[in-house]
């Protein structure tokens, strides 16, 4: 199996909700859909305020190739604003079971 999956969480930034902040998603997920080797996005928010960004990847090495080209080609998009930096982890990781 070479999938991979890519799993980022934070907080947002103050002020910010999770309806904006999916609204400030909408350069991102468009410019992923076009991306090598991606398969999905799911975005999820907890009572906690922590919030789950996960991507399912062809390869870890499609997923790292993205990483960097959000942060490259994507620099001004209005979704870096609406994150709180401080708080954010990040990790991709190839998956070894799948079921479904």
């Amino acid at each position: 199996m070479s999938e991979a999956m890519e799993l980022t969480t934070f907080q947002l930034a103050k002020g910010t909700t999770i309806k904006q902040f999916i609204a400030a998603n909408a350069d991102i997920d468009a410019w992923l859909q076009r991306q090598p080797g991606f398969i999905l996005r799911r975005l999820c928010e907890g009572q906690d305020g922590w919030v789950i960004d996960m991507l399912l990847w062809r390869s870890a090495r499609d997923g790292q190739r993205a990483a960097a080209g959000v942060m490259s080609e994507l620099s001004d998009s209005p979704v870096h604003a609406a994150i709180n930096p401080s708080t954010v982890d990040w990790t991709i990781q190839p998956c070894r079971h799948r079921l479904g």
